[in-house]
């Protein structure tokens, strides 16, 4: 039976532990806090990311790299894109053996518009890159640890990788798994939906209801739609559980950190207070600036990103961004 290292003991590591370990698997995690490693090897619990529920007794830590590595054939990366190339670059210096590498973390790198995919194969050298699977969808780990009902989506360019993770992590209780060999849509779509629920959260703190988030999902989508064909993207992927799934999800859900950045942001905080106030990483300010730059190389229309850059960075005023969109030329839908 497959063992697998998990690089990272936030919340959703500490989710997506909890399910393999369910499943019967031999997981080994990885994370530089020593007292969250300690906690987890002695009571199975990780309080500080993730409050509730409990992990299963298979479920190890460590915050030795090179003992988590060496642990088992596949690795789990579960940290912030922006610290990615980094541990990378520490893991290609103890990795030994070719691994199966699957990605869980939803960003993409300023500049160089680079998925996780990319920055795998620039960093670790190529005969320890056996394949690379992209695990996203809409899945809250507050929700998954206590084993409610969760559908997401395994991604790759081969099909038997997506296929293996796709039998290690579901379950026929709580966790479901389907594949997909679009992996740049599948990584595109987890990005960029983040851009969205800091806008949904914009709106919502500026006091807009219901009817304002129908039509900023909608339209949201849409430009989540724009971005990703033309960065080679499957059109029905950003209709799938990776696209569409996620995006309702994040933009309506108070656990998405991203909603809840973009609630603070539209309720007067700029964003290094709304961030200082954050206990979990908000993929969605950096994505942000990625996106700015992709809108701009490439010409699309994709106001609602815009704008959602120019309150974070820019600092315009969130109800006067709102209301610029409103001014908009008429078009057809």
């Amino acid at each position: 039976m497959e063992k697998l290292v998990i690089i990272g003991a936030g919340s959703w590591g500490s989710g997506l532990a909890r399910i393999i370990g369910d499943n019967g698997y031999e997981i080994m995690m990885y994370d530089i806090n020593q007292k969250q490693v300690d906690e987890i090897n002695q009571f199975h619990t990780n309080r500080a990311k993730l409050p509730v529920g409990v992990l299963n007794e298979s479920v190890r830590a460590t915050s030795n790299l090179k003992e988590a590595i060496a642990f088992g054939a596949i690795v789990v990366l579960v940290v912030p894109t922006a610290v990615i190339r980094s541990i990378l670059y520490e893991i290609n210096a103890v990795i030994r053996t070719p691994k199966l590498f699957v990605n869980a973390s939803k960003g993409l790198e300023p500049n160089t518009f680079k998925r996780v995919s990319e920055i795998v194969e620039e960093e670790i050298s190529p005969a320890f890159v056996k394949g690379f699977v992209a695990l996203s969808g809409p899945s809250h780990a507050e929700e998954v640890i206590l084993q409610m009902l969760t559908l997401v989506t395994a991604a790759s360019k081969q099909s038997e990788y997506a296929e293996l993770i796709q039998r290690i992590f579901s379950n026929q209780s709580y966790f479901r798994v389907y594949t997909t060999n679009d992996l740049v849509g599948v990584e595109l779509c987890g990005a960029l939906k983040n851009v969205i629920a800091l806008a949904s959260g914009i709106v919502t703190g500026l006091g807009y209801g219901d009817n304002t988030k129908a039509a900023l999902i909608t339209r949201g989508l849409v430009e989540i739609k724009r971005l990703a064909l033309v960065l080679g993207a499957n059109e029905a992927t950003v209709y799938g559980l990776a696209g569409l799934g996620d995006l309702v999800v994040t933009c309506m859900s108070n656990h998405s950190r991203n909603y809840q950045a973009g609630l603070k942001i539209g309720s007067g905080k700029n964003l290094e207070q709304t961030l200082s106030e954050m206990t979990m990483v908000v993929e969605g300010a950096r994505t942000a600036i990625a996106a700015h730059q992709i809108i701009q190389r490439y010409e699309i229309y994709a106001p609602i990103m815009e704008t959602v850059y120019d309150i974070i960075y820019l600092k315009h005023d969130p109800r006067e961004a709102i209301l610029e969109l409103m001014k908009s030329s008429l078009k057809p839908e």
